[in-house]
């Protein structure tokens, strides 16, 4: 009896073991994430701070974020800033990929259920430009070299309709320097044609009815990755791990969901490189070598 109680009190001891630890986090140390342009500094900021508090909470370190700029310069600034990693655009993460290294995580699912965005070529309604042979002689507004919705869509566009240098073929070109600015632009007709994604568009005919009344879209672009988070390769991977964990599970927590509701999004999804191959194709096909590749705009 007494041999048959050990053994009973010993398997038992064995099933209530407690769970392994969680690593500890690095007390005081602040991680600095750097967020593209995509918007007016203070609205980017509006957006993302909850987010970078539940994060830090999370995560057990500090978060500092960091509106770069420019996007044409991500990633000197990445380097010089000494950011720990970025919400990349898809093509400023595929530069900065291909240049720096970094890894992409996770990515929103927005509200609508959508977690890609596509390129769009606007123009006015009233302008008479239904074609790519109606804008020669106009004035074209990117956003900057390292955009895929702002620069690389309308190389594609360029090059399907014959147009080997842009620059000789339009009477301006220039760079708005985000994707707001180049929607307005058009609109207010500093520019006669543009290029932006189609999320700040439609974000901002919301506010701005404006827009859906006066612009039209002539062509899209195949969809791409909405802005995803991603880190540097020499960050700790239990630091990885754990941003990985918060924004994949941000939406299983009570205080997560609100965060959510404010930044715009569902939850968050895995993503991998694979989720950028139509990035890749249309450098590939336009003849660019991310590596090598000159995005300091003109």
């Amino acid at each position: 009896m007494i041999i048959l109680c050990v053994a009973v009190l010993t398997a038992c001891s064995r099933q209530e073991a407690p769970p392994p630890p969680k690593p500890k986090p690095t007390p005081g140390r602040t991680l600095r994430i750097g967020l593209i342009p995509e918007q007016n500094i203070f609205k980017q900021l509006d957006r993302y701070q909850p987010l970078a508090g539940y994060l830090s909470r999370k995560v057990g370190v500090k978060i500092k974020l960091k509106v770069l700029p420019r996007y044409g310069n991500i990633v000197d600034n990445y380097r010089m800033e000494k950011l720990d990693g970025a919400f990349f655009g898809s093509f400023t993460y595929a530069l900065a990929h291909a240049k720096i290294g970094v890894s992409v995580v996770a990515r929103p699912l927005a509200m609508d259920n959508t977690s890609t965005y596509y390129g769009i070529i606007f123009v006015r309604k009233d302008s008479g430009i239904k074609t790519i042979e109606d804008m020669k002689g106009k004035r074209f507004a990117f956003v900057d070299k390292a955009t895929t919705a702002g620069y690389l869509v309308a190389l594609e566009y360029f090059f399907e309709g014959g147009v080997k240098d842009y620059k000789t073929y339009f009477k301006e070109t220039y760079f708005a320097g985000t994707h707001q600015d180049a929607i307005y632009d058009v609109l207010n007709k500093r520019a006669d044609a543009g290029a932006a994604k189609n999320t700040m568009y439609y974000r901002l005919g919301k506010k701005d009815p404006r827009i859906g009344r006066e612009l039209m879209i002539l062509t899209r672009s195949p969809d791409v990755p909405e802005n995803g988070l991603a880190l540097t390769r020499d960050l700790d991977d239990s630091l990885k791990k754990g941003f990985k964990e918060a924004l994949l599970g941000i939406h299983d927590d009570s205080m997560g969901k609100e965060i959510l509701q404010q930044f715009g999004a569902i939850r968050f999804i895995e993503t991998t490189e694979e989720d950028y191959r139509a990035v890749y194709e249309y450098a590939r096909h336009i003849g660019l070598d991310l590596a090598t590749y000159d995005y300091i705009n003109d």
